[in-house]
């Protein structure tokens, strides 16, 4: 998110994309607003049932609980610079296609 509260780079090799560390350039206003936000989240996120919230239980429990705050902070900070620059609205329940190199190779049949 260029200018914004977090920012990061992404490296794609091998068809896997890693997204690098969240430095302090940008915003610190914005990047407040965001931790901010996570933290709310990350606190009523035991009595939700939604997508982002289960993903975050889990993602608490496997790194910890600062690291699932500023890895929700940075997701959202995503999330928002799709609406923003897409102009399309924002959908929960989108789930985005499997990468081509995730599926799963088809094998010809052999002759007999």
């Amino acid at each position: 998110m260029p200018g914004g509260g977090l920012v990061s780079s992404q490296n794609c090799s091998g068809g896997k994309n890693r997204l690098d560390r969240i430095t302090k350039r940008g915003d610190d206003y914005l990047r407040t607003l965001l931790i901010q936000g996570a933290k709310s989240a990350l606190l009523a996120a035991p009595k939700r049932n939604d997508r982002i919230s289960q993903w975050l239980l889990q993602l608490r429990d496997r790194i910890g609980w600062q690291k699932a705050l500023v890895a929700l902070a940075n997701k959202n900070a995503r999330i928002l610079w799709a609406v923003l620059t897409r102009e399309i609205d924002f959908d929960p329940e989108h789930v985005p296609p499997v990468p081509q190199c995730k599926l799963p190779a088809i094998k010809e049949p052999q002759p007999a």
